[in-house]
């Protein structure tokens, strides 16, 4: 048969790269509870969607190590996600800790490429070691790794991105969630610049996990990731919900949704939930929900900035970005972390056509020596200049009070 010897060989590489790291290091993530690369690509896309890309990829600086890297330890394709056109990197840890490299790297520079070409959001679930070493080290790896591309972690917002943190993530896995729209952190993982055994040998430096960069840390300290979750299948439902309220790119609207049945019922108590004395705090979280469509509120980085709520959800199947002031928290005074969370979401909105309603009832701004030693007045500054770009339409309805400067950074004026 012609070109039998090829195809053999094909085949044969096909299988070496689908096999990933092997089968003693596959069994290990297995009794460990953790699914491996290609299993979380068949949780998160849409059933024989996947498209791969990059398959035959290796180690490119140590040709010698290419039989130790089948798909040089990240996993990249096209897919679809509930019917939606994707592209998508899986990173793979039983390939050298899905360390970075000059091989992995262009993949992942073809996918964004892609991905903002073809008007896609691009979805990346990290764990990873970070950069790979000796690859990186000396004139040629940094120059093939680090040097090769200065504009790989540049971030236009033109299609949506959706990052993963799972396991242990250092290097470009943090990169790129501190760059993404949405990121949410799997309880156990950690993400960091460096891991503890490089930051011991550099500074001496004993570092527990979850103080480096646990989900505590970056759920309610640094507010770096969006949601927390207990579980794999969480982490990837998080990510098919967040993606289903925002357009593909941000030359389109948003898709629209069904109304869900009892959607508007709940208006009727948001007296009973609202205080009559207007220094009685209450949970705007309970007011949001009878305004949004049922079971419809997707709220973002809830453990951070608490005096300010932020949410996408959907009225009348439309989707809209909810900010509300929270008097649960500091009597809904706005902090620095606060301010730094609304920035962010209104940058998330405005990116990509969702219009905004502002549920305000506020004192102004959270002052004393804390507010400053966080940094108060700048964080102020960059909301309401913030506020001022915005280009989506927005609603601001004040419940209470709404006073000071606040009041304007809260939509109020013209």
């Amino acid at each position: 048969m012609a070109f039998e010897a090829l195809l053999a060989e094909y085949a044969a590489r096909r299988a070496k790269a689908l096999a990933m790291g092997g089968p003693e290091k596959l069994a290990k993530r297995k009794q460990a509870g953790q699914l491996n690369a290609r299993e979380r690509v068949a949780c998160l896309v849409d059933k024989d969607s996947f498209f791969e890309s990059g398959l035959f990829g290796t180690s490119g600086v140590y040709p010698e190590q290419a039989d130790e890297t089948p798909t040089d330890g990240k996993i990249a394709g096209f897919a679809r996600i509930n019917g939606r056109d994707v592209a998508v990197v899986v990173n793979d840890f039983t390939v050298k800790g899905a360390s970075t490299s000059a091989t992995n790297s262009k993949k992942i520079g073809h996918m964004k490429r892609t991905a903002t070409e073809r008007g896609m959001p691009l979805v990346i679930i990290g764990e990873s070691t970070g950069a790979r070493l000796p690859d990186a080290m000396g004139s040629r790896g940094m120059g093939l790794l680090l040097g090769n591309d200065i504009t790989q972690f540049r971030r236009t917002r033109e299609t949506p991105l959706a990052t993963a943190v799972i396991g242990p993530s250092f290097g470009s896995s943090a990169w790129l969630a501190c760059l993404a729209d949405f990121a949410v952190m799997h309880k156990g993982a950690t993400m960091a610049v460096s891991s503890p055994r490089l930051i011991e040998m550099a500074l001496g430096e004993k570092a527990d996990l979850d103080e480096l960069g646990g989900w505590r840390m970056h759920s309610e300290v640094t507010g770096l990731v969006d949601q927390v979750v207990d579980t794999e299948q969480e982490m990837f439902d998080a990510i098919k919900r967040f993606l289903s309220y925002l357009p593909s790119h941000h030359n389109e609207a948003p898709p629209d949704a069904p109304v869900a049945a009892g959607s508007g019922e709940g208006m009727r108590d948001i007296m009973a939930i609202l205080p009559e004395k207007r220094t009685q705090v209450y949970d705007v979280r309970k007011i949001v929900r009878c305004i949004a469509d049922k079971d419809t509120v997707f709220e973002l980085k809830p453990r951070f900035g608490k005096s300010a709520l932020t949410a996408l959800a959907r009225l009348g199947g439309k989707s809209v970005g909810i900010i509300a002031n929270n008097p649960l928290h500091r009597g809904g005074a706005l902090d620095a972390d606060a301010c730094r969370k609304i920035v962010d979401f209104l940058v998330l909105c405005d990116s990509f056509n969702v219009p905004i309603v502002l549920l305000v009832d506020t004192p102004g701004f959270q002052i004393g020596t804390e507010a400053e030693r966080a940094g108060a007045p700048g964080k102020i500054m960059n909301f309401m200049n913030a506020m001022t770009l915005v280009t989506v339409p927005r609603l601001s309805v004040i419940i209470r009070k709404s006073y000071g400067r606040a009041y304007v950074c809260m939509g109020g004026g013209r």
